[in-house]
Formats: C-alpha cells, sequence, structure tokens
C-alpha cells in the first residue's frame, strides 16, 4: 500500500515532518517498507538553456546543442525533435543517476560527436508519460535552479505491508486516524456531500446470490463528459503505481486507496434491462478489462444484465461495459462482496486486481452509500450532469458489536500502567465508542471486523500507547532449567548422521510427502496416506520412506553437471495413519562413481557398498552386527539378484540394500547403476537397561595369528553359510572371518566358484604353537567340508 504526504494531510491536520510521520507508523505496528522522495532523485536535474542547435553532421535525427548550464556551457548532443534554441530544458549532468532509464551518465560520443550530460524527458525523470520530446521548462526559469524547484512540490511516497488483520488500512484515512490517536495530529473530518436526486434511479438493481453479495447499492449519473481526471487526481494515481485512464474510472481507484471502498462505474448505455449480482453459470464467459476471456461457474460471484455476465463482482469489470470518452450516461456499483467467495473465484481464476485484494481481506460493510456519494459528487464536480437517487438492495452485513472490558485488561496482558482517561482517549480516537464503568462497554466500528474481545481492544490501547513502553524483565537462568536425557530414537538419529557423514555422504532434508507415480515403484500406498489438499501436485502422498525424494534429488543434480552423487537422509516412512504407521529410516543413495584408492580410480557404485553403508549404520546405533543373517530377497524397486535384506532372526528386517532396479533407474532419470539402501532404526532391539555401562574390554595382550583359506564352493549356495560354518569351527580362537576374494575361470570347474576368506585367530591365554594352528586349520576344513566347501589345492 503507498500513498503520497500530501494525500495523508487531507485527513490528517499535523505539522510533524516526513520522518517524524514514518517513525510513528513504525510504532503503531504500520510496518513501513520504504519511503521514495522524488525531489531527493531530481536532485542533480537543474534548469538549463538551449545557446544554439545545429544539425548533427552524420546524423538525421540529431542535433548538436551548446546548453548554458550551471556546469558552464556543455555540448549535449540529442535526438529530441523539440530540441532548439532559447527553450529551457532540464540538464542532467554526467554521473547523474536518471530513474526512468535506469542508467548513470557517463561521457559519451554519439556518431563520433562527444556529449556531455543529457536534456530530460517527463518520462524519463519519471514526471509523466510524455517521451515525445524534451521537457520545456517556463522561460522565466533561472539557469541552474534546481528542477524540483521549477515543477512545483514534489510529494514523497511512503510504502508500507498491509497486515492480515487490518483490512481498513487498505485506506490512506484508516493511516491517519491511527496518527492521530497516536497524538501526531487531529483527524480531520470525513466530508460526504449529500447529493441531490434529480431523478429516481431508473434501472432495476438486485441481488440473487445473498451468500456471494450481501448488498448491492447503486446510482445513476447522466449528461456527463468524460475526460482527464484533474492533474492532482493523475499525480497521486501515478505515485501510488496506477496509470491514469479517464475521470470516471480515476474517481473508482482514487476511492478505493482513499478509504478502502472499491467501487465499479458501467457505461449505462451497455446495459441491457437490470444489473444484479447473482452466481455464474457453465458456459457464460466475458472479456475482463485486462483483455482476456474467462469462464464462470456457479461457485463464483458475478455482476450481470439481462443478457450476459458484465464482471466478477468485487474482482474485475468487464470490456461490454466499460466507460470510454464517449460515455455519457454512467452507473456507479457499490457492493459487499463475501470474502471467501471472492477469494475463491480469484484463486481459482488467477486473477488478482486491487479490488479483489481489499474484499477479500474485508471492507467496511457501512461504506455502501458513503462511497456512493462521494464517487457522485467528485463525477459532478468534474464531469456535469445530474444524478439519480441510490438504490441498496439487500442487507450488509452491519454488525453491532459492544465488547465488555475491565480497564485493567491491559496492565494484565502487558504489563503497562496506562491511565482510564488516556485509554478512553485512545479508543475515542481510532472511532471506538466508550462507556466507562466498573467494565467498560466499548462498541467496535465497523470498519475493524478483527476486534473480536476484550485483548483485542487491549491491543489497540497498547500499540497506541507505545510498545516501546513495554516493562522489560530479566529471562530465568538457564542452569535452571530442567534437563532431559536425549531418548533412545534421537541418539540413533545422531548416530547414523554423524557415521553416514563420516563416510562423504551429504544430507537431505526433503518433504514427509512425495509424488504418488514415484511411491508406487517402492510400496502401494492406500488412500489414507493420500492428501486431501497437496500443496501440489507432485506431493500428493504421505512417503513410504526418504527414498523416492532423495532419488529425485539425486537426479536434479546429475541434470545439473554433477557427475557422483552421495545423498541421505534420516527420516520418517508412512504406511498408515496410525502411531505405529510411522517408522525411522536411515536411508542413502549412491550415484555417479566412487573413488576406490588413493590412486583415484573410480568405479560406480554396487551392492556392496550398499550393504557396507548398512552395516556401518547398524553398527553406530548399537545392533548385534555379529549375529545378522543377509537374505537374497528383492524388496519392490531394488534389483533382484543385486539385493538383500540383513535380518535379526529370519523375520526381523533391519535393513535393506543393494542396487536399485534399472527399470526405476529409468524413471528417475537416473544413470545405473545406483547403490540404495534404508536402515529401520526402530526395528533395532532396545537396550536391556537404559544408561549401562559398557562391559569391561576384553582386549588380549597377545598377537593375532591371520591365515588365509581358499575353496572351492558350489554356485547355488550364499557364501554367507561358509563364513557362518567356519567362524563356528573354534568359537574360542576364531575372533573374525573375512571374504576378500571371489574368484571364477580357469581351474574352477563351471558350477563352482572359489572363495578366498580370512581367518583371525585370537589366542589369550599362550602364544599359538604350530600344532595348535594346525588343528585349528583342520577344524575349518571340516566345517567348510560340512557346507560343501572343498579346500582348494
Amino acid at each position: 500500500m503507498k500513498f503520497t504526504l500530501s494525500w495523508l494531510k487531507d485527513h490528517l491536520d499535523t505539522d510533524a515532518t516526513l520522518d517524524q510521520i514514518v517513525e510513528t507508523m513504525i510504532k503503531v505496528g504500520l510496518e513501513v517498507e520504504g519511503v521514495t522522495d522524488p525531489a531527493e532523485a531530481l536532485a542533480p536535474i537543474t534548469v538549463g538553456c538551449v545557446k544554439h542547435a545545429e544539425q548533427h553532421p552524420d546524423a538525421d535525427r540529431l542535433r548538436v546543442c551548446r546548453v548554458d548550464t550551471k556546469d558552464g556551457e556543455q555540448q549535449i548532443v540529442c535526438g529530441a525533435p523539440n530540441a532548439r534554441e532559447g527553450i529551457k530544458v532540464a540538464y542532467a549532468p554526467v554521473g547523474a543517476y536518471i530513474a526512468g532509464l535506469d542508467t548513470t551518465l557517463t561521457k559519451a560520443k554519439i556518431r563520433g560527436v562527444e556529449s556531455l550530460g543529457m536534456m530530460c524527458s517527463s518520462r524519463e525523470l519519471e514526471l509523466g508519460d510524455d517521451h515525445d520530446g524534451i521537457m520545456e521548462l517556463p522561460s522565466d526559469a533561472e539557469v541552474g535552479t534546481p528542477l524540483a524547484e521549477v515543477v512545483g512540490p514534489l510529494d514523497p511516497v511512503i510504502d508500507f505491508e498491509v497486515t492480515p488483520n487490518r483490512p481498513d488500512t487498505n485506506g490512506v484515512r484508516a493511516i491517519a486516524r491511527d496518527l492521530a490517536a497516536a497524538g501526531l495530529g487531529t483527524l480531520r473530518p470525513l466530508e460526504v456531500p449529500e447529493v441531490d436526486a434529480a431523478f429516481e434511479q431508473p434501472i432495476t438493481v438486485e441481488t440473487d446470490a445473498p451468500e456471494a453479495c450481501p448488498a448491492f447499492g447503486a446510482l445513476v449519473i447522466r449528461r456527463v463528459k468524460n475526460g482527464p481526471s484533474p492533474d492532482w487526481l493523475q499525480d497521486r494515481l501515478r505515485a501510488v503505481g496506477l496509470r491514469p485512464i479517464n475521470m470516471l474510472v480515476d474517481v473508482t481507484n482514487y476511492l478505493s486507496y482513499d478509504a478502502a471502498r472499491p467501487l465499479h462505474v458501467y457505461d449505462l448505455a451497455k446495459i441491457n434491462g437490470a444489473i444484479r449480482a447473482r452466481t455464474g453459470r457453465t458456459g457464460e464467459s466475458f472479456e475482463a478489462l485486462n483483455d482476456k476471456e474467462y469462464a464462470v461457474d456457479e461457485t463464483m460471484c458475478v455482476i450481470a444484465d439481462d443478457s450476459r455476465v458484465l464482471g466478477l463482482g468485487g474482482i474485475m469489470g468487464g470490456v461490454s461495459s466499460g466507460c470510454d470518452e464517449g460515455t455519457t450516461d454512467v452507473l456507479i456499483e457499490s457492493a459487499y462482496f463475501d470474502p471467501l467467495t471472492i477469494a475463491k473465484t480469484g484463486r481459482k481464476l488467477s486473477l488478482t486486481s486491487d479490488a479483489r485484494y481489499r474484499f477479500e481481506r474485508g471492507i467496511d460493510p457501512a461504506s455502501i452509500e458513503d462511497g456512493l456519494k462521494r464517487a457522485a459528487a467528485l463525477i459532478l464536480e468534474h464531469c456535469g450532469g445530474g444524478a439519480s437517487s441510490i438504490t441498496v438492495t439487500g442487507t450488509p452485513p452491519v454488525e453491532e458489536k459492544t465488547v465488555d472490558y475491565p480497564a485493567t485488561e491491559v496492565l494484565r496482558l502487558t504489563g503497562m500502567d496506562v491511565s482510564e482517561t488516556r485509554q478512553e482517549e485512545i479508543l475515542t480516537a481510532l472511532g471506538f465508542g466508550v462507556t466507562r464503568g466498573g467494565t467498560w462497554q466499548v462498541d467496535v466500528p465497523t470498519w475493524r471486523p478483527d476486534v473480536e474481545g476484550k485483548a483485542d481492544i487491549a491491543e489497540e490501547v497498547a500499540r497506541i500507547h507505545g510498545l516501546d513502553h513495554l516493562p522489560t524483565e530479566l529471562l530465568p537462568n538457564l542452569s535452571d532449567a530442567p534437563r532431559r536425557n536425549p531418548s533412545v530414537a534421537e541418539i540413533r538419529s545422531h548416530a547414523a548422521r554423524e557415521v553416514l557423514a563420516a563416510q562423504g555422504l551429504l544430507e537431505a532434508v526433503t518433504w514427509a510427502f512425495t509424488d504418488e507415480e514415484g511411491a508406487a515403484h517402492f510400496a502401494d500406498q492406500p488412500d489414507e496416506l493420500k492428501l486431501l489438499n497437496p500443496i501440489s501436485s507432485d506431493l500428493s502422498v504421505m512417503r513410504p520412506g526418504p527414498l523416492p525424494n532423495l532419488l529425485l534429488a539425486a537426479s536434479r543434480n546429475h541434470a545439473r553437471g554433477a557427475e557422483s552423487v552421495r545423498l541421505f537422509e534420516v527420516g520418517g516412512a508412512y504406511t498408515n495413519v496410525t502411531p505405529k504407521g510411522q517408522r525411522s529410516v536411515a536411508t542413502g543413495v549412491l550415484s555417479g562413481t566412487l573413488p576406490r584408492n588413493w590412486q583415484g580410480t573410480e568405479e560406480a557404485p554396487g551392492v556392496f557398498d550398499a550393504k557396507a553403508m548398512a552395516l556401518s549404520v547398524l553398527e553406530a546405533i548399537g545392533a548385534p552386527t555379529a549375529k545378522l543373517m543377509t537374505f537374497a530377497e528383492a524388496p519392490r524397486g531394488y534389483h533382484p539378484g543385486r539385493s538383500g535384506e540383513l535380518r535379526l532372526g529370519p523375520k526381523t528386517t533391519l535393513a535393506r540394500f543393494g542396487e536399485l532396479h534399472p527399470s526405476v533407474a529409468k524413471a528417475f532419470d537416473l544413470p545405473s547403476p545406483v547403490a540404495i539402501f534404508e536402515v529401520e532404526l526402530d526395528a533395532v532391539p532396545q537396550p536391556k537397561k537404559a544408561g549401562a555401562t559398557k562391559p569391561a574390554l576384553d582386549a588380549s595382550e597377545l598377537m593375532p595369528v591371520r591365515r588365509d583359506f581358499a575353496f572351492l564352493y558350489p554356485k547355488d549356495k550364499p557364501a554367507l553359510d561358509l563364513l557362518r560354518a567356519v567362524e563356528g569351527a573354534d568359537k574360542k580362537l576364531i575372533d573374525e572371518v573375512r571374504l576378500f576374494d571371489v574368484y571364477e575361470g580357469k581351474g574352477v570347474p563351471e558350477d563352482q566358484r572359489s572363495l578366498a576368506i580370512e581367518v583371525v585367530l585370537q589366542p589369550r591365554e599362550k602364544t599359538l604353537e604350530d600344532k595348535d594352528i594346525e588343528t585349528v586349520s583342520e577344524k575349518i576344513v571340516a566345517a567348510a567340508g560340512k557346507q560343501g566347501g572343498t579346500l582348494r589345492s
């Protein structure tokens, strides 16, 4: 919302400076965003006089001028058709910023002729729309005089943010009222002239949709002479960013900003029969004043005559009934529209306007007749004609609201001690009616829909009295704040993040919902997990886990040139709407290439990379990794044969790992292979005793012994079975068993493969002798043989 200083002073009698006004606005809760002072922008621009003008030697449309300026005589090349000797001009020197061109002037050569400065047009200085030539100033203006003094007083423009709870401040008068209540001046009486009715209202006015348009008022003026609005009105509209059109239209825009009272004016000759507010009908459409066609439906409020739709009520009128220079008879509309209907219609059609902005936030329902009278008076003054009587059909929702208000409420809620006399002064100045007593009776003005109860009244008193009077208190000592131990879930989430970040993965935080098509690659989402009002069509269901969103993030990174993407997220997964239907999952995605050694060799990630990541997370959160079993059962979305699950027992799944199915990778536009893993943080058994100390360190003082074995093993049997068998050959001495090589090819039968494993023997009582090692080796070979393994010779 913008307004000029002189506009404010139409409503506020004050001698306050611009800085004082801005400071007071901020104090009373009007969020000032900026102040523009045209005089400052024009400071470098002064009066110059063209002493000589001649044709440019190399350009037909350019003239070389010698200009007398405050900097002496300057040579300026100009292309304006009116550049001639003897005229006074607006001179901008080198170094001046020209707002209309968004450029700072420098020394230049134009077709080989040096040009020092510029002679400006009105549009280039943002003083008007004229761009046909340079400004011609009065002949008696002295050279060197600041342009701001010549063109007259220039109004500063204040821009502030209208907060949702204060729809009345969409009008300048409400701002003046707040400032007057704060002691910055006196609110001038609002003059609402009585309009003498020269004839009865000639057109029937109806509202057939009282829920969307509770009240519809209209007035007719005949024999008007439309044309440009007066300079003062045009200047104010331009200052707030509006383009003057003609007097009839400019009046409605002026009152919308002046009193937050949107109006609309129709060419009476273009209306067929009665005019009414009603709901739209399927198949109807109209061409709006923004030159776009809009289809309406039964959820929208339209203004129509007997033959067609004229416009959207409270949002925008139509071309078919618009006023132009030939308009002689007009109908002025002043109505009250339901804010919710306006908001829904504007959102459905993606149509915004100043009228919609005000109606959907709420306007004063008691302003219908005042708006008609003020608009009619201005039109009659500047366009002539005669006015009809006013017709208002329906009942505006004017609510007589009285609040019981104890005068001690301000002290109770804010700690500010404001005298009863001062409270009454503030409330009366803001337009509230006050009846004092034990408990005050405060009548709420119709333009304040945000005031509902006594707390709202106390807030009004507090903000006008000044929030800088709020008493201060020290915060309590943080050391006295209660502390709690983190839960097991919090500890696990933190540990999972730490270990994955330490391995080079970057943490992502994605939405708790995802695209239904993406989620379907991994799980069926029941209807109860589909959002009723999604913020976006591609975020329509609760996610089965972070995996779909991480894959989308990886795809976006690849599309922007990333060769290697390593992402993880620790967050929720959803299977139903019950508390047990939400799980905490640590998920990772590895795509592109991964470094394998210090030499920089890179390879694509695979199933074992995913398994290693999953195991590292499980170990970090305290899962019994030594007891885990690996199952080669591929969940949906994983590559069969290149994926698996880590389980504690046959039924409790702690993690899933592997490569993404190629078809899913293609759907997400990712290069295969993609390694993925999911660790179920909640599935890991809880510690038996919270806060128990760690067991004693079982470290041996004796050096371990490492022995390698190579076994021929059937291809159709899992290698894990062989490792488990070797590990159980001597549980007292065998500390670790690791598979480090798999070989298939020459020297190995086709139905078998060679598995090389490393066995770590950890003595605890004495150093092992050769015979001890041989005995354990024999046990290992025998255990492997029971699983079908044969020692390779």
